[in-house]
This record gives C-alpha cells, structure tokens and sequence, in this order.
C-alpha cells in the first residue's frame, strides 16, 4: 500500500532516474572522458587549449526540453568531432560503445571554444511521461520533478570520488521568449568560469579565485516538500 502511494505521488521518480544515470551511465564513461581529451588533444593541440574545460559538460533544462541536434537548439553550437569510443560488454551486449561529441561554441566575439558537451538524457523520459496519458504525469510534476532530478544528481556526483573534475552540470530555466542565443551564452559562462580558474589573476600576495560553480539558488529549484522521495516505513499506520 505505501509502494502504490509513492508511485501515485511521483515521489521516487526523479530520484530513481537520477541513480540510474550515474550508476547505469556517468559512473561509467566519466572516469575515461580526460583520456579520451588527451588523445583528441595530441592530435589537434590548438583546440583544447584550457584543460580546465577537459570534462564532460551536460546540460540540465528544467523544462525537459531536449534536442536530439544542438544545432538546432542554437546556430552557435556546432559539432566538431566525436572522442576517441569506449567498448564495453554490458548486460548482454557485446562490445557497447560509449561516445561523446565535441562541439565549437562561438561567442560575441566570434571566437571559438571547444568542449565535450551533451543533454542529461533522462531527462527525456520526463518529458515523455507529462505526454503520456498512462503516466499520468503533469507538466508541474515534470517541472518539479527536474529540479529533483539534478538536485539528486549534483549530490550523487559530489560524493563520487571517480566522477571527480571530469564533468560540469549546466542547470538552466529558460523565461519567457527563449532568445536566439541563450543556450550558447549559459554554455560560454561556465567555459568561462573554468578559464578563469585556470588561469588564476594574482594581486600582490592575495590569490583571487572566481566562482566556478553556479549554485542551486541561482536558479528557482524550491522543490514541493510533497515531492521529495520518502523511506517506505511499516510503523506509519
């Protein structure tokens, strides 16, 4: 009877699909992708210039918006090449290949920068199910359910010691008009805050490192205390 109340609640669906895409996915291919920049970077040695940005950079719409063509999402955003594959055999799937794409992001400025960049993919499955009748599942439940979704995952990462340095989420929530450029300007400002952490601007004896991560209250991720995955407990009744 509690299983069935979580499950009409949505309480666990964020969580679960978080935990699935670390252990299933992140924990997998994260551990390898600086590797991966390090063979690309032998070959083409004036692209990746910044190793700081030698990571896996995944984007977190919190509509569930997700494009299968970056390009498309934005004419800055272009593909460049993929990373060297990784083959794994995987449940019952001989040699699984894991990949990730490189992309050029150009700015105002136009000039390029480069990073390995790609959606959070469960993300889609949030999406189908607020357009799915058998789920049952709002778009305000979709909405919070995102939010849960990377609050999860950015805490499932922070305490991986194998993940460590080799990604950055890009939560973002788009008001409003979407504008032309909005996606490749958020993907410019964390490049950005990685460069800058690289190359650390030093004043007298006092070193000054620049914020590099965006917090959660600079985005509105209040999540409905309902929401939150609950411990299925016998002693409730």
């Amino acid at each position: 009877e509690m299983s069935e109340m979580s499950e009409r609640s949505k309480q666990n669906v964020a969580h679960g699909l978080a935990w699935s895409y670390y252990v299933g996915y992140l924990k997998i291919v994260l551990p390898r992708v600086k590797k991966s920049m390090e063979g690309f970077s032998r070959a083409n040695p004036n692209v990746l210039a910044c190793r700081k940005t030698w990571k896996l950079h995944i984007l977190v719409p919190l509509s569930c918006d997700v494009y299968d063509d970056l390009e498309k999402a934005d004419s800055n955003i272009q593909y460049l090449a993929d990373l060297t594959e990784t083959t794994l055999t995987r449940a019952g799937t001989k040699k699984r290949v894991y990949k990730h794409s490189l992309y050029t992001i150009r700015d105002e400025d136009n000039k390029l920068w480069h990073c390995a960049l790609e959606y959070a993919t469960p993300l889609q499955s949030l999406y189908a199910m607020s357009q799915d009748e058998c789920a049952a599942f709002s778009r305000e439940n979709r909405l919070e359910q995102a939010k849960l979704f990377y609050r999860t995952l950015e805490e499932i990462l922070k305490g991986s010691k194998e993940c460590a340095g080799t990604y950055r989420l890009i939560p973002y929530e788009e008001l409003g008009e979407a504008e032309t450029h909005f996606l490749s300007r958020k993907i410019l400002w964390h490049l950005q805050q990685q460069r800058d952490e690289e190359y650390t601007v030093y004043k007298g004896n006092q070193q000054h490192n620049p914020s590099t991560t965006l917090s959660s209250t600079e985005l509105n991720l209040q999540i409905s205390e309902s929401d939150l995955p609950q411990p299925l407990r016998s002693d409730c009744f």
